[in-house]
């Protein structure tokens, strides 16, 4: 599990290989990762959007920038933590993801740029 705290928000990783989902023989590595977002701070804010940098041992680095995340743009009150998942495909058994959100502080127009930590993609047995 990896975190990092940035403008009060802290944000949580957790992973996990999708063996029965996956194909290895076909290069096709399937991951789950659990995020938690945890507004520390004392005013709601709103997740506008997302910025991701995938590593794939195999293959250029791919980045995917989109609004929100899973469909929605939470406002995550003071104390509150949202929590969501999503999946990450690579086409070898080794890789990692990071990026940032982008937040605006509910009731006006400053922008929070939170760091989404490093977190490796691996099979098990790869971990140390």
């Amino acid at each position: 599990m990896e975190s990092a705290i940035t403008s009060g928000v802290k944000v949580t990783v957790n992973t996990r290989y999708m063996q029965e989902q996956s194909e290895p023989g076909k290069g096709a590595f399937l991951f789950a990762y659990d995020v938690f977002i945890t507004n520390n701070n004392l005013y709601p804010v709103q997740l506008l959007s997302r910025h991701w940098i995938i590593y794939d041992s195999l293959f250029p680095k791919r980045e995917i920038r989109g609004e929100g995340v899973v469909g929605e743009k939470p406002i995550i009150e003071p104390g509150e933590t949202f929590r969501y998942q999503s999946f990450c495909d690579l086409h070898s058994s080794i890789g990692w993801m990071q990026g940032e959100y982008l937040f605006r502080v509910d009731g006006n127009q400053q922008l929070l740029e939170v760091t989404i930590p490093k977190f490796e993609l691996m099979l098990p047995e790869q971990m140390n």
